[in-house]
């Protein structure tokens, strides 16, 4: 079969529909899968339990079962939990102990694109260098039936097909229906998932605030919305509503145009708190009670705060292109911090490995442990919920003190068509910081750092960077890496 190499990405599987991704190009991705995390966990395809769910977007529901009939195809039993968020399969795959997990979605990309996010067991992420490369050329390769897998009949009237047509006669078989009818069922988890999210609160601390919540008509609404409501808000719901049309922005707060909405509407509500997710709704964004986006390096740094005084003295893991706040406030709190690589594959693995009790990313992904390392859109939310309830404090109060004294940027790309080049250049203009190339290079002074890395599939280079002298200085610092990258 014909297919497009670069929709296997450094994280999922993505691509736009019908023109990189279409019905026969899933159930290829799904039998390569089944195969993929035999060879991961050892055991048989035959053995395997995997976890299958999907988002809102219209294409969901066909590619959804494509990848379902390339699961069964092999041999692999699946447990379909149909129209949830990431994190809800992420929670299935963790707590029903299964092989692994395939969750039918495109997360924060416009209408027209569909994908995959892939995990093995204990809801370990598939990255492009574990896992989702070999799918590729596990597909690349050919997918003959050889080996076992299931019984699909005598091929003898296959001779000269394609592999499509063998693909789709295979699926049609009587002989695969009657085994896809015993390895395949169907479960409810949201009770499940709510329960288990709610425990990392105690729901009667809760106030009734006054909250603007944006689900971007993704699967925030079915997801969160129970536990808000239960909650006793005040909620002034937007854009709740599962739609695959995104009638009304697209599905990713990070993006200024897309927040805009939901600023205005805190504003105008005179709100205590503004909520964002985006479209697969494992990611959520915080605008304050004076309409301004909340940094992902300051939540993080509030999250950890409020995780140690929990738990005191774990590791927590933040990655290249934070803030020094975050691990400013890991130690004050008695904590141990750790930088890490971008990457929820990376975030996940190590946070296993390792123990840490929670790991935030800039981009809005925060693991917790007792989640499956996983990363979760409810539980932050929930958990500033209640750290403002407690408190007593606005959102902007707890903010300020990290607004005064940490002066970022936020991730500005440019592109550059020689990236490792460019990052040799700024090493040696910059050799007498200390350095680091973890994830890029990363260069720090005593009051101001900066981290450069490439892009994973575009030919770009992102620039993070931090002054604690005053953000006229960031901005002068800013300018001056900016002017070296794009020279």
């Amino acid at each position: 079969m014909r297919m497009d190499p670069t929709i296997f990405k450094a994280y999922d599987i993505r691509g736009l529909y019908g023109e990189q991704i279409d019905g026969e190009t899933a159930l290829a991705i799904g039998r390569a899968f089944a195969r993929v995390l035999a060879q991961l966990s050892g055991k048989s395809v035959d053995q395997l339990r995997i976890g299958l769910g999907r988002d809102m977007r219209l294409t969901a529901p066909e590619l959804a079962e494509r990848y379902r009939e390339g699961l069964l195809m092999e041999g692999a039993s699946v447990l379909d939990i149909g129209q949830v968020g990431t994190e809800m399969l992420y929670f299935l795959v963790g707590s029903r102990g299964l092989d692994g997990g395939l969750m039918c979605t495109a997360s924060h990309n416009p209408k027209a694109y569909t994908g995959a996010k892939l995990v093995r067991d204990g809801a370990i992420a598939l990255s492009g260098d574990a896992g989702i490369q070999d799918i590729r050329r596990t597909i690349e390769a050919g997918l003959d039936t050889s080996g076992g897998g299931v019984d699909v009949g005598e091929p003898d009237d296959l001779a000269g097909a394609s592999d499509a047509e063998e693909l789709h006669a295979r699926a049609q078989r009587k002989p695969y229906v009657a085994r896809a009818r015993e390895a395949y069922r169907e479960q409810d988890i949201y009770s499940d998932f709510q329960l288990a999210a709610l425990s990392f609160i105690d729901p009667d601390a809760i106030k009734p605030l006054k909250v603007v919540v944006d689900g971007g008509n993704g699967m925030a609404g079915p997801m969160v919305g129970p536990l808000l409501e239960r909650l006793g808000l005040d909620l002034i719901e937007t854009y709740w509503t599962p739609d695959g049309n995104f009638p009304d922005h697209e599905p990713n707060p990070l993006l200024p145009e897309n927040r805009a909405f939901i600023i205005e509407r805190v504003r105008e509500t005179g709100a205590d708190l503004g909520i964002a997710w985006d479209g697969d709704a494992d990611r959520c964004f915080f605008i304050d009670d004076a309409g301004e986006f909340v940094d992902g390096d300051f939540l993080t740094a509030l999250l950890a705060e409020s995780l140690l005084a929990r738990n005191p003295g774990s590791d927590i893991l933040y990655d290249v292109r934070a803030s020094w706040a975050v691990p400013d406030t890991v130690r004050r709190c008695g904590g141990t911090p750790h930088v890490n690589r971008v990457g929820h594959a990376f975030f996940k693995t190590r946070m296993r490995e390792e123990g840490s009790l929670f790991g935030g990313e800039v981009s809005g992904h925060y693991y917790f442990k007792d989640f499956y390392c996983a990363d979760s859109g409810t539980i932050p939310a929930l958990l500033i919920l209640e750290r403002l309830s407690r408190s007593g404090e606005r959102m902007s109060e707890l903010l300020l003190p990290y607004r005064e004294r940490y002066f970022i940027s936020g991730e500005i790309n440019s592109e550059v068509s020689d990236q490792r080049a460019k990052m040799d250049e700024i090493a040696q203009r910059y050799s007498d910081a200390r350095q680091a190339t973890l994830d890029g290079v990363s260069i720090d002074y005593e009051d101001w750092h900066f981290n450069v890395r490439p892009s994973n599939t575009e030919p770009l280079l992102r620039l993070c960077l931090e002054s604690l002298r005053s953000r006229e200085h960031m901005e002068q610092m800013r300018d001056e890496v900016l002017a070296l990258i794009r020279s």
